[in-house]
């Protein structure tokens, strides 16, 4: 009986670090495509490109967390999401170089 709680408490520790994976996944994403977009628009080149760039980075953000949300629930959205924020700080902090 303890060993199935056990695996039970393993699963879900596995599910909520994959939902973590996915969050950082796609802020890693999210926040590098915004960099480039930002470098883009600074040089004044292909204003419509980086326009594009921009409504697709808010809707595939926007996608992943409506998927989730509407699929799975309120823990693994809390977890994509804490995700996001953690690629946030080290493309923040360690991102590339400019």
């Amino acid at each position: 009986m303890t060993s199935f709680h056990f695996a039970e408490h393993v699963l879900l520790a596995l599910q909520a670090a994959a939902w973590l994976a996915a969050g950082m996944l796609v802020g890693a994403f999210h926040f590098l495509t915004l960099r480039w977009n930002v470098r883009m628009l600074a040089a004044g080149r292909a204003r419509f490109p980086s326009i594009i760039t921009l409504f697709g980075r808010f809707a595939l953000l926007a996608g992943v967390l409506w998927i989730v949300t509407d699929h799975l629930g309120a823990l693994p959205l809390l977890l994509t999401s804490a995700g996001i924020l953690a690629a946030r700080t080290a493309v923040m902090r360690w991102g590339l170089p400019p």
